[in-house]
């Protein structure tokens, strides 16, 4: 192995809860705060209790809602674009148009 390139390794590195347990264990930082434990995590506990650490369902929802407002704007982009009256793309064609506009 290479000498002088591995962090140091802390073998009383002290990890602190968000619920206020505390426990010893080995990092490379000397202490760690968590916001979930092996004594107030649902799986552990037994209870049925929702973790949204950083509002991710509040995120998604977001995320969701804009997604089909973009869609319906493109849907009705698209629909106005089919909507609009197109421009002959020749001569002939343009000629054809006056055409029939006059018969009509």
């Amino acid at each position: 192995m290479k000498a002088n390139i591995h962090p140091q390794y802390f073998d009383d590195a002290q990890v602190t809860c968000a619920c206020g347990n505390t426990f010893i264990t080995g990092a490379t930082l000397p202490k760690i705060q968590v916001e979930v434990c092996n004594k107030c995590h649902p799986f552990f506990t037994g209870e049925m209790k929702f973790v949204d650490t950083l509002g991710r369902v509040e995120r998604f929802e977001k995320n969701r809602n804009r997604a089909k407002e973009i869609t319906a704007a493109r849907a009705k982009i698209a629909k106005a674009k089919e909507e609009e009256i197109k421009r002959p793309g020749s001569l002939k064609e343009m000629i054809d148009l006056v055409k029939k506009q006059a018969a009509s």
